[in-house]
């Protein structure tokens, strides 16, 4: 394993309810899709960006509609295969990734930016982890992960990103 080389992750696999439509493929204002700044905002940091959970990109693991811990294990699991350190993972509906945040998340444990959970770093060792994790009963909630995974929460001062869950919020960006 490359102790260097950082894999980035877009969790895609969401079914977007409150929005109303595939949130993923919602256009900002320039037209781009919503996935397409995420894996914009995301490639300047990493050797290689994923997309989990949709057609196209890693399957989530081990079976779909597992939100975003199914994609985030698919994403672990690709990184122990091809020697990645660890996975940077971002939401779909994320278009904007702080240029600060890979030095404040990764570490030797997992860490996740306050108030944005899927903004986080994974080391790819939780692979095994995670498969256990999700073998349980359990809601599968990613605050159920980010506790069992003991995850540091990181706050960067003055940083305020968009929270995009409806048309309206998009339409505000």
């Amino acid at each position: 394993m490359d102790e260097t080389r950082i894999l980035g992750a877009v969790l895609a696999g969401g079914r977007a309810t409150r929005f109303g439509s595939d949130k993923a493929l919602a256009r900002m204002a320039d037209g781009r899709t919503l996935i397409d700044h995420a894996v914009a905002g995301l490639a300047p940091h990493v050797a290689a960006v994923v997309i989990c959970g949709r057609e196209g990109g890693l399957p989530d693991r081990p079976a779909s509609d597992m939100g975003p811990l199914g994609g985030l294990n698919a994403a672990l699991h690709h990184a122990l295969d091809y020697g990645f350190a660890g996975v940077l993972t971002t939401g779909c509906d994320m278009p904007f990734y702080p240029a600060a945040l890979p030095a404040a998340l990764i570490g030797e444990s997992a860490a996740i930016l306050k108030g944005q959970q899927l903004l986080g770093w994974w080391p790819a060792t939780l692979a095994s982890e995670l498969d256990a994790h999700l073998a349980e009963e359990n809601n599968r909630s990613i605050y159920g992960w980010i506790d069992r995974a003991n995850a540091r929460v990181v706050e960067i001062p003055g940083l305020v990103l968009p929270n995009i869950n409806r048309p309206e919020d998009l339409a505000g960006l």
